[in-house]
């Protein structure tokens, strides 16, 4: 009876904006990946689909990634261009994520490194959509006060995220210290997830700078 209700409330929904609102306030990703050389656990975008699966089924939409390389200020950057489709409404919300293409790690073939910046990308713009912060998981209140310090290290984001920021500023325009003033840090390198969800989001929905 009660998944009877559920599908019955997911009826109503009249439009892509309400369906994405239930999917974000439902959503909880744990990190399932653990990084044995930094000792931090994380979240891959395969663990992100792997939730949002059925909750995309459940409120009838769907979601694809179309990816494309970019080149900006002379660098070149994988773009995942997320597009949520509700099949009731027909109507659409978009998303994006950026990875820098650098050299790649010692040993990693052309195909390799394009997977690997395609994963990142794909990640943050499903983090962007979805409205995933940096959440600890339930069992971190078991860890030591040392561990948790390592942990609020592991808080900040990465150089691909950095590059990701540097991307759209690029792109829309905006200067880095104005950003930086809406989160009150000094340099991109104290950002954290959370403020890199955050400002992605908003820097994601401004138009581009030629347009």
């Amino acid at each position: 009876m009660a998944d009877a209700k559920v599908k019955a409330d997911v009826k109503v929904l009249s439009s892509v904006e309400a369906k994405l609102l239930e999917i974000q306030s439902r959503l909880f990703v744990p990190k399932g990946q653990t990084n044995s050389f930094g000792n931090y656990n994380y979240r891959s975008c395969e663990d992100i689909e792997k939730v949002i699966k059925p909750l995309c089924l459940e409120y009838n939409c769907v979601l694809r990634f179309y990816d494309q390389v970019e080149e900006i200020g002379g660098r070149l950057f994988l773009r995942a261009n997320l597009n949520m489709k509700d099949l009731d409404s027909n109507e659409n919300v978009v998303s994006y994520g950026y990875a820098e293409i650098g050299d790649g790690k010692k040993g990693m073939d052309p195909a390799q490194l394009t997977g690997a910046c395609a994963s990142y990308a794909r990640k943050y713009a499903l983090a962007g959509l979805f409205l995933i912060d940096n959440e600890k998981d339930p069992d971190a209140t078991n860890k030591h006060d040392k561990d948790n310090k390592e942990e609020e290290v592991h808080d900040t984001i990465s150089a691909q995220q950095i590059n990701a920021i540097n991307a759209e500023l690029v792109r829309t325009g905006v200067s880095e210290s104005k950003i930086l003033d809406s989160v009150k840090k000094k340099g991109l390198h104290e950002l954290t997830q959370a403020d890199y969800v955050s400002l992605m989001k908003r820097l994601n929905a401004t138009k581009s700078k030629e347009d």
